[in-house]
């Protein structure tokens, strides 16, 4: 294991946290030898992980069927089920979140869906599950909406640990870091201390090439000038946006404004890669991990990109190098007739839909389920 390449990554400053979790995984001790052998430093979980979880197998079936009887409704039946694999994978991230002075050790879990654009009540949800999972080094993920970005300055001027999620634009990015440093300082401000408070910013990096290339492929059929240059572009987009969110982290993170908040205790806001999982059979299988490997950067994979990253990863330094090329890249889209933040709202409105789906597929599942003992819930 002393060659593991997942290991590797810690040495050049990346964490690697697992998208996944199940209520086997952690029972079996499958966790804990990934964080004992493979240096696993967090966990993330969505309503597309818990349904797929929670739906595909029968380990959760004896607890559906006692808080059905108990009167329980679906929604609660999930939110019971969901917090019950949170709270003991957090406790095996427990000692790592200590030895690491907070840096590392989460375990992330997401307000409901449908609150993707409700301010409020994505304020009211999350200061709920915050208290009921009642453990330090746990995440609430809220979706970076224009809805969803004033609630996460106002959890973390309370002391919620947030995870910023369904990032897809640089721009976006940009406003969800200011939204946690306004948060830290109005902590500030009140004498709170800032120490303790965490936040990561997930920016889904796969999704943007699925849906560039699905219109760079077009102009590549068509022949011509514009063909030639697509097939320059095809593949790039996703990492040349996640290279350009990167050197504003560090111009964000680099500045007066926040070393002064750094002062008071305050932590970065790290970049968190999401969907890292290649889609397109043509690329390789750890093509984004590969290429986004940085300093103060955390990425969270599925279980086959651990596995094959094991396997024949080839860990280097590589998210500070060509950032002129991705410049280059994100500049040609325009002569592409591609709007890159037009697509990154299309993709931030696709990604609630992903997790809305299969959180109501989960929610009839556990009504299924549980019947004739369960009411739906008014």
């Amino acid at each position: 294991m002393k060659n593991n390449p997942l290991k590797q990554l810690l040495t050049l400053g990346q964490s690697i946290w697992l998208d996944y979790i199940r209520r086997d995984l952690i029972a079996s001790g499958g966790l804990r030898h990934l964080i004992e052998e493979d240096g696993l430093r967090g966990m993330t979980s969505n309503p597309s992980i818990f349904e797929k979880a929670i739906v595909d197998s029968h380990d959760y079936d004896e607890d559906i069927l006692s808080m059905a009887l108990a009167g329980k409704g679906a929604e609660a039946i999930y939110e019971t089920l969901s917090q019950s694999d949170v709270q003991p994978a957090a406790y095996e991230f427990l000692s790592l979140y200590k030895r690491t002075g907070g840096k590392d050790g989460y375990v992330s879990l997401e307000v409901n869906p449908h609150l993707a654009h409700n301010t409020n009540g994505t304020i009211e949800e999350a200061r709920r599950l915050w208290d009921e999972l009642n453990r330090p080094n746990v995440l609430i993920k809220v979706p970076a909406t224009s809805n969803g970005l004033p609630a996460i300055q106002q959890l973390i001027s309370e002391g919620i640990n947030i995870n910023v999620t369904l990032l897809f634009g640089v721009s976006r990015y940009r406003q969800a870091a200011e939204a946690y440093i306004a948060g830290i300082q109005e902590r500030v401000v009140k004498g709170k201390s800032v120490k303790q408070a965490a936040s990561v910013a997930s920016f889904f990096v796969s999704r943007i090439d699925a849906l560039v290339d699905s219109q760079l492929e077009k102009l590549i059929e068509q022949g011509g000038k514009q063909a030639e240059l697509a097939k320059k572009v095809r593949g790039q987009t996703a990492i040349a946006c996640a290279k350009m969110a990167y050197q504003v982290y560090k111009e964000i993170f680099d500045s007066d404004r926040f070393k002064r908040l750094a002062a008071e205790g305050a932590a970065v806001q790290r970049l968190l890669w999401a969907s890292i999982g290649t889609k397109n059979p043509d690329y390789s299988d750890v093509k984004y991990v590969e290429a986004l490997i940085g300093a103060d950067t955390v990425n969270t994979v599925p279980l086959e990109t651990i596995d094959a990253y094991r396997d024949h990863g080839q860990p280097e330094a590589r998210l500070g190098q060509g950032v002129i090329e991705a410049g280059w890249v994100l500049d040609q889209l325009p002569e592409l007739g591609i709007d890159i933040d037009n697509a990154a709202v299309q993709l931030e409105n696709e990604g609630v839909e992903k997790f809305t789906k299969p959180f109501d597929k989960l929610i009839e599942t556990l009504m299924q389920r549980s019947s004739p003992y369960l009411r739906k819930e008014a």
